[in-house]
């Protein structure tokens, strides 16, 4: 008797670069029985630019503006990040108004980035009236980026000891304004979104993820929050003035897509609510650390003082020294725990610099969360991760 063997491949298939919801430059090699998902495997490198590399070849001054280019989303927590670090290995005590004001651009920049990530998102599943009204509240909040670094995205407004400028004349009232007003646009989205039949179909119960394995896995941000563990930086490690100001940290129930939704649209209340408490106890004073050895002077002290001129020829030029020393430093990103590693040898430049990108961790659990669900699932479920290349590649 002969017997007949039959071997079944499953099919196998790109998903991406090239397509628009992959999030740039995200290659996914897909393994398919049908339509359902066996295996997914994230090819990562396309954006790979050697940042971490060519920071070590320039002074601390001079490596602030490659950390607004890893996320390009939300580029002053990274700034944020790095100034922290700087000034943890030399022991500053920066002005309160120069807390006061990174606070509100830190949680102004948490507004930017979960704007994007909620309409693109939706944009990926089938809606796209709420990604033409989270790119209009962005203009505002890109114009205030404007207003005090003259940079819409790369502001490089974050300085080590402080901040670069003041807030100028009439911005405190727009912030103020735009905060009374961007509520309305919130509930608008929901109102779309939240009890849409569709959108809760295309999310509820995909891409759930325990809170164990979130640990496994090393995730952070919106992603552990929504599978139910209440764990934000800005309280557990509290840095700036956040245990200062009272908000609520958001957390998720199922630990699926749709949770992950909810939760960034509550974080963007409640940055506001944070936003709102800084600007009613906005103290007056210095922006920067009166230290001409280690942060720039105010160009009228040029004029005045051939001293200032000198320091600020010299930290152009050279920048200043850290002795032998490490330090790791990390904030609550909009993507999750933003982390930065310095090594540093006696000299004006890092030794070794590592960053930790949450994007980069969240992407790897991809063939976790997307195994025996369908190949439109795999779209809603990278628009929850909320992933840009800039971190991830490096």
């Amino acid at each position: 008797m002969i017997k007949n063997y039959t071997k079944i491949k499953n099919f196998t298939m790109n998903f991406g670069p090239q397509h628009p919801a992959a999030h740039g430059v995200l290659r996914l090699v897909l393994e398919l029985n049908g339509e359902t998902i066996i295996r997914a495997d994230p090819h990562i490198g396309l954006l790979h630019r050697g940042t971490e590399k060519l920071i070590e070849y320039k002074t601390f001054i001079q490596n602030l503006p490659y950390f607004d280019r890893l996320d390009y989303v939300s580029m002053l927590s990274q700034e944020h990040c790095y100034c922290l670090t700087i000034e943890n290995l030399l022991n500053l005590k920066i002005p309160t108004r120069a807390k006061q004001i990174r606070m509100i651009f830190i949680e102004l920049t948490r507004i930017l980035n979960h704007l994007l990530a909620i309409s693109t998102h939706a944009m990926d599943v089938g809606a796209l009236t709420p990604f033409l009204w989270a790119m209009e509240e962005r203009e505002k909040i890109m114009e205030f980026y404007e207003r005090v670094s003259g940079a819409r995205m790369h502001a490089a407004y974050f300085r080590i000891g402080g901040i670069n400028y003041d807030i100028p004349i009439g911005l405190i009232k727009d912030i103020t304004y735009f905060c009374q007003n961007f509520n309305k646009r919130l509930i608008e989205i929901e109102e779309i979104l939240s009890l849409n039949r569709i959108w809760k179909q295309r999310l509820i119960n995909i891409g759930q993820i325990s809170i164990q394995n979130c640990l496994n896995f090393g995730l952070s941000g919106v992603m552990l929050r929504g599978s139910g563990l209440n764990w934000d930086l800005r309280k557990n490690l509290s840095y700036e003035l956040y245990n200062k100001v009272n908000f609520n940290i958001p957390i998720g129930l199922n630990g699926d897509c749709y949770d992950r939704y909810n939760i960034r649209l509550i974080e963007m209340k409640e940055s506001l609510k944070i936003i709102f408490q800084i600007l009613t106890f906005l103290n007056s004073g210095f922006i920067k650390l009166n230290d001409f050895k280690i942060s720039l002077p105010n160009r009228a002290l040029l004029k005045n003082s051939m001293e200032s001129l000198i320091h600020h020829f010299k930290l152009c030029t050279e920048g200043f020294n850290i002795n032998y020393n490490e330090f790791y430093c990390c904030v609550e990103a909009p993507k999750g725990e933003f982390g930065i590693y310095l090594m540093t040898n006696n000299s004006n430049k890092p030794f070794r610099l590592r960053i930790k990108a949450p994007g980069f961790l969240n992407l790897n659990n991809l063939n976790f969360l997307s195994k025996n669900h369908m190949i439109a699932d795999i779209v809603a479920i990278i628009g929850t991760q909320d992933i840009v290349f800039g971190e991830v590649d490096r």
